[in-house]
């Protein structure tokens, strides 16, 4: 008896669902994933066509995923508003419909059918669940012989729709595990890039940390090149939300206009060149954080476009009439003086209070100069990983040099002083003559009495010009504004000392 059962054929169905169940656990790729189970369905159930539509997260409208039978690459072109004909009545109630006269029923809606000519006369349609949450839904239509969808098909058709909805969930737990690694990774490398055991530095990252699990918006000030942005990652990373972006944005790199576009994205045909729509940095950034960078360098105009979101959570693509709400923690960074700032009225105070709900400061490197070893030998490993070869120590005229220097730019400057010594160096050890003239000429010497009193000055505004080009990343608008001088007379400067490669 046992022997007869088990050579017994199995069922074309039972056959169907082994087929299933192998793909679920081998295939890796979740698009082919998804057609397979859909192509399987189709055949099963005997249909005509079938699609998957799922929820798209933002605008809550059903996109076709799969799309089978003669209109499917048509169909494709089409996204559906939730709760509009039976695949969006399903998405909204999370019950399965059948419906074997579409004619019949006031809930279908024939607008995509009669756009791609293609005659429906009857729909089966179940919801993709994943805990408790509809995330799409299986669409069957018609039958392949001509007949008509019965309520036989309907248990069938929920068991594929089970199964797609594992199958989308297994990708995107897998996605999610990938992206935990790599994000655990980075924020392993990331903390040891805060390099550090000053007081000050210990400071600025156990704010950090008390912060990060909070929504609260944060602003971080300091001087150019203390390491804020490298704060605002541990933020990101340490806290609730380190599974969902962070992305960054240097208000001081881009114009207005741009950088209302880039923040807000727009609209296909919203302007001239706006060939296809584009997503803003809230938008990518929703569930995430924010980080925006030199936002003291921000317009008023924009000042008040960005109050308005951080309030409201709400905003409008450029060209868009449809409100798209966003859930994002704000960071901010500023350079400058912000209570200077708002007290001269050059940045909204309301702004200010909603962005500095918590303050912290990242040190000048002048102020934790007992870091400098520390970060010395830290850099000289990276580059030396890099590049393989490389000096292996400092000479201690060097570190001596180092750490009488005043590092205008910080830990950025630091870190460029350091790779050019690993370039250009000719021995194991980095020495003081490695070192950039502006880290090594820390104090003059008897050379410079030979120097003319005109010599000097020019001499000095040469360094000091290159240094805030540097600074810049020679956008010689921020230059002028952080040397308080116009934009053309330091153009003529520029010209007149030969930095223009700057």
């Amino acid at each position: 008896m046992k022997n007869r059962r088990s050579s017994t054929p199995a069922s074309p169905a039972i056959e169907h669902l082994r087929e299933i169940s192998f793909w679920v656990s081998s295939v890796q790729n979740p698009d082919q994933l998804l057609e397979l189970i859909v192509a399987a369905a189709t055949r099963m159930m005997g249909a005509r066509a079938s699609s998957l539509l799922l929820v798209e997260p933002h605008s809550r409208r059903l996109y076709f995923k799969v799309a089978t039978g003669e209109k499917g690459t048509d169909v494709k072109r089409f996204q559906v508003e939730m709760g509009e004909g039976i695949a969006g009545h399903v998405a909204a109630t999370g019950e399965p419909l059948l419906i074997p006269d579409v004619t019949q029923d006031p809930r279908w809606q024939p607008r995509i059918s009669a756009s791609i000519g293609f005659n429906t006369r009857s729909i089966a349609c179940a919801p993709l669940t994943v805990n408790g949450e509809v995330i799409g839904v299986l669409e069957i239509i018609d039958k392949a012989d001509g007949g008509v969808l019965r309520a036989e098909d309907m248990p069938l058709l929920a068991v594929f729709a089970e199964v797609a909805a594992v199958a989308i969930a297994n990708a995107r737990r897998i996605d999610r595990d990938r992206k935990s690694i790599r994000d655990l990774q980075t924020e392993m490398d990331l903390r040891y890039e805060i390099v550090g055991e000053s007081r000050p530095i210990r400071q600025a990252i156990a704010d950090a940390l008390k912060v990060a699990n909070a929504k609260t918006s944060t602003l971080i000030v300091g001087e150019s090149g203390t390491g804020k942005e490298l704060l605002a990652r541990l933020i990101h990373r340490a806290g609730l939300r380190r599974e969902a972006p962070m992305v960054v944005l240097n208000c001081a790199a881009l114009p207005e206009a741009l950088l209302e576009d880039e923040l807000f994205g727009h609209e296909k045909g919203a302007f001239t060149g706006a060939v296809a729509r584009k997503i803003g940095k809230f938008e990518l950034a929703d569930g995430g954080t924010l980080f925006l960078d030199e936002i003291g360098e921000m317009s008023p105009t924009m000042q008040s476009k960005l109050l308005r979101i951080l309030q409201e959570g709400v905003f409008y693509r450029l060209g868009g009439n449809e409100s798209i709400p966003v859930d994002v923690r704000a960071l901010a960074a500023t350079h400058r003086d912000i209570d200077r700032e708002v007290a001269e009225g050059r940045f909204r105070e309301d702004l200010y209070y909603r962005l500095n709900v918590v303050q912290i400061r990242m040190p000048a490197l002048r102020e934790r100069k007992e870091d400098i070893p520390l970060l010395a030998d830290h850099f000289l490993g990276l580059f030396r990983k890099e590049r393989g070869s490389a000096p292996v120590c400092f000479s201690q005229e060097a570190l001596d040099r180092m750490q009488t220097y005043s590092w205008p730019g910080n830990v950025r400057e630091m870190k460029n002083a350091i790779e050019r010594a690993v370039v250009m160096g000719n021995s194991p050890e980095i020495t003081a003559e490695d070192l950039p003239a502006f880290a090594r000429q820390t104090n003059l010497s008897d050379g410079h009495v030979e120097r003319s009193f005109k010599d000097a000055v020019d001499a000095f505004k040469r360094d000091f010009l290159a240094l805030h080009l540097r600074h810049s990343g020679g956008n010689r608008s921020l230059a002028a504004r952080n040397l308080g001088l116009q934009r053309t007379y330091l153009s003529r400067l520029i010209a007149k000392y030969g930095l223009q490669d700057r």
